[in-house]
């Protein structure tokens, strides 16, 4: 008989399983505490419920996250990029309370201590965005640091050029260290920036270290703007640095210039005056030009008269162009040149003599003979007027006859032996001589003369000044020796002047005869 107490038909049958546990009862601190680990951006809540593809998507979206921020930079992890990952951690917080909500926790077996350890792993990001934060911090204080280094070798690399084709070098190292000192005050690199500063100026005005005047004034001009573009702070003392530099370059370039006959010298001085008035090289700039004045009046006795006469005008003139600058900033200094510039136009007045002697001496009769009418106009009361009348009709003479020019004119007068100039000519007439006696007369043109023909002076007899007619003379008493004659038509005519050489002995009584042609001739 069966065992089976209900008869041979009676069966039972087991239920099957189910695939997954049943759904537990809601449980909001459940639900808080898988948001919160999940929020630790690891996906720790989807590892206590079990859902392993939403984890592995936290924990892939943390690693790009790091990938994207590690190692840290100046530039920051970038805005896109933190403001995604955020919404991924927002999305697996609020996905991962709504799978926690009815779904029992793997492990611990209590939802609050799963609670208590999403706060405590919230202390993970929060540690890390602190780190990185420090570290970002860093990076930038060392991208400043690296930036101020670049700055430094640019000036370091300029001031080994002029400063004219380093300025621009300049320019932009000057940039680096105003946007540091302004715009990143608090970091490291800004606190440097005020002994950069002092190596700057020191690089820019080397030239004046050197001692190289000219060359140290266009950068110390540009130190000088300088505090316009950066915070006084940063410069301290360093605002007045380039002032006394600069007056003492402006003063001792000019000075060379000056004495180098260079004409730039007066932009400089006047620079000076304008720039620094008060200034003690200002002070040194009058008495400076005095003794140019002063050299140049001695070099009016030395070889070079001519030279010296045409630097006392030159003189005369730049000073009396500066003076108007002093006169607007420094009273004193304005008397002084003044003084020096009268100076200069007396001596190169008086200096008018030795230098046309001088061009006499050296055959340029023509530049002798203007030089010294011009010094005879300009001095009217000079001891040496009528020597200087007697070498400039020497010098128009020997322009005709070079063999007069030979030596220079004495200022002897008179002699034993006569000389009666005629004039045979309707035109007016000026007599110049030369030789053991130097000057000039004019005669009056002859009323009843007329101008002869080429035709007449080749005719046989033909004689000028015939006897038996009464023409405008003079005589003149010469000594014996060469005299040399020039007539020339008096006024504006273009007539050739005429000339003559005559070999004077004594017991004679010479005559000289003007005539006109096509030019004047001469004769006796």
């Amino acid at each position: 008989m069966s065992g089976n107490p209900y008869g041979p038909y009676q069966q039972f049958a087991v239920p099957p399983m189910p695939s997954s546990p049943p759904p537990a009862p809601p449980d909001r601190l459940r639900a808080a505490a898988v948001a919160l680990l999940n929020l630790s951006g690891l996906g720790l809540g989807y590892a206590l419920v079990r859902r392993w593809i939403p984890m592995a998507a936290c924990c892939a979206a943390t690693v790009v996250l790091l990938l994207v921020a590690l190692p840290a930079d100046a530039d920051g992890v970038p805005g896109a990029a933190l403001a995604g990952y955020a919404v991924v951690l927002l999305l697996a917080a609020v996905h991962g309370a709504i799978a926690g909500l009815r779904t029992r926790l793997t492990w611990p077996g209590r939802a609050s201590l799963a609670l208590l350890l999403g706060v405590l792993l919230l202390a993970v990001p929060a540690g890390a965005a602190v780190g990185y934060d420090g570290a970002h911090k860093e990076a930038v204080e060392q991208s400043l640091l690296d930036r101020l280094g670049r700055a430094d070798h640019l000036v370091t690399a300029a001031g080994r050029h002029t400063f004219g084709t380093a300025r621009s070098d300049y320019g932009t190292a000057l940039d680096v260290y105003k946007d540091l000192a302004v715009n990143h005050s608090g970091s490291r690199a800004a606190k440097q920036v005020p002994d950069r500063m002092r190596t700057y100026y020191e690089t820019v005005g080397a030239a004046y270290g050197h001692k190289d005047y000219c060359a140290a004034v266009e950068p110390l001009k540009y130190l000088r703007t300088v505090p316009r573009t950066m915070p006084k702070e940063q410069l301290g003392s360093l605002t007045r640095w380039p002032d006394d530099r600069l007056a003492t370059s402006l003063y001792e370039c000019g000075s060379s210039s000056l004495a180098g006959g260079q004409a730039d010298w007066v932009t400089r001085f006047g620079d000076l005056l304008d720039t620094f008035p008060q200034s003690e090289p200002a002070g040194e700039v009058a008495p400076a030009v005095d003794s140019a004045v002063k050299k140049a009046e001695k070099d009016v006795s030395g070889s070079e008269p001519c030279t010296a006469v045409e630097q006392l005008t030159s003189l005369n003139t730049q000073i009396t162009e500066l003076s108007t600058t002093a006169t607007a900033t420094a009273t004193n200094t304005a008397d002084g040149l003044k003084k020096a510039a009268d100076r200069a136009a007396r001596s190169g007045d008086a200096g008018e003599y030795a230098c046309g002697v001088d061009q006499y001496k050296d055959g340029d009769f023509d530049a002798a003979q203007k030089t010294l009418d011009q010094f005879v106009a300009d001095n009217k009361h000079s001891k040496n007027r009528d020597r200087a009348k007697k070498v400039s009709i020497a010098a128009e003479v020997a322009q005709t006859i070079p063999a007069a020019g030979k030596k220079l004119p004495t200022s002897a007068s008179g002699g034993s032996i006569s000389v009666t100039v005629k004039n045979d000519s309707p035109q007016d007439v000026t007599v110049l001589y030369t030789g053991p006696v130097t000057g000039s007369f004019t005669l009056k043109g002859c009323g009843s003369c007329r101008t002869y023909t080429f035709a007449d002076t080749i005719g046989i007899g033909f004689k000028p000044c015939s006897s038996g007619k009464n023409y405008p003379q003079r005589t003149i008493s010469l000594p014996a020796g060469t005299t040399y004659f020039v007539h020339k038509p008096h006024g504006g005519s273009t007539a050739t002047p005429a000339s003559d050489t005559a070999k004077l002995r004594s017991g004679y009584i010479y005559t000289e005869c003007a005539y006109t042609k096509q030019t004047l001739g001469s004769g006796y």
